[in-house]
């Protein structure tokens, strides 16, 4: 298993992941040459994949779908609202090149499983991924709303998780750009997760499975990556098994990949290839 974040906030997401003789990429917001330059970078060519999967339809999730589709001829995996809502964007792509679930249903791609989790985002029927190869359990947990039941607990489940911390609640409310509607947005019960409550959840659910937490989604006005970070490093100061990360809004992160030897019961180790900036 091997996965990473292509890139990540609200100026553009998609995510990989690889499992075997399966390629997956999650969401499509950045534009293709520079998710294939990322790729490279990190000694992955930008060849066949196995589909696209698309959380929903805001643009910073969906705004290259098109252009991905038909540069790798790859089917998209989405709920039929989220292709609605975005075909506008699209471009030239034909009906058969989707592939709809139902936010809660589980999609299998070759010997991978894709469950999707239905989230309380402001968008259109939206979901999250954990995404299964029968060892490892990888958590794409973005624009999350709330900390919602279901969301606590697939944490206990995961070895991995990309999990959004998008804000700080005090500049947030010190921002003088934000009108108060939008603030009222992001912190409400369909917009994002704050840097305490997502760390919070993560120490009240998680199990000793968890072994890397990449925060995710930051936003670039009212957050800092070292921010972020020092919050989820004092809430988890009792877990230093967690390896806490940033995942970076202009670059892609840590490479991610599944070892063969483990000390941990149930668990399996995974090493850590920095990436190339």
């Amino acid at each position: 298993m091997k996965t990473f974040s292509l890139q990540s906030g609200s100026c553009g997401n998609c995510y990989y992941y690889e499992s075997g003789e399966v390629r997956l990429l999650f969401d499509a917001g950045i534009p293709f040459r520079r998710a294939c330059e990322r790729m490279a970078d990190r000694g992955i060519d930008c060849g066949t994949f196995n589909g696209l999967f698309i959380s929903h339809d805001h643009s910073d999730h969906t705004a290259c779908a098109g252009v991905f589709h038909r540069k790798l001829k790859t089917p998209i995996f989405c709920a039929r609202d989220t292709h609605e809502v975005m075909s506008n964007r699209l471009g030239k792509v034909a009906p058969s090149a989707f592939e709809y679930f139902v936010p809660g249903d589980t999609v299998r791609v070759g010997h991978v499983n894709v469950q999707t989790i239905p989230t309380p985002h402001d968008a259109a029927n939206p979901c999250a991924f954990i995404v299964d190869d029968g060892q490892y359990r990888v958590g794409i947990l973005t624009d999350l709303g709330h900390c919602f039941p279901a969301l606590k607990k697939c944490l206990a489940e995961l070895d991995v998780v990309f999990l959004e911390s998008n804000y700080d609640s005090q500049m947030l409310e010190n921002n003088p750009f934000y009108p108060y509607h939008l603030k009222s947005r992001i912190s409400g019960d369909h917009g994002h997760l704050e840097n305490s409550e997502a760390s919070e959840m993560v120490r009240d659910c998680c199990s000793d499975r968890l072994q890397v937490l990449l925060l995710s989604h930051l936003s670039q006005d009212n957050n800092r990556p070292a921010l972020a970070k020092k919050t989820a490093s004092n809430i988890l100061a009792g877990r230093p098994e967690i390896d806490v990360q940033v995942a970076p809004r202009d670059a892609a992160s840590n490479v991610i990949c599944a070892g063969s030897l483990s000390s941990r019961p149930r668990a399996t180790q995974l090493c850590l290839l920095e990436g190339i900036a």
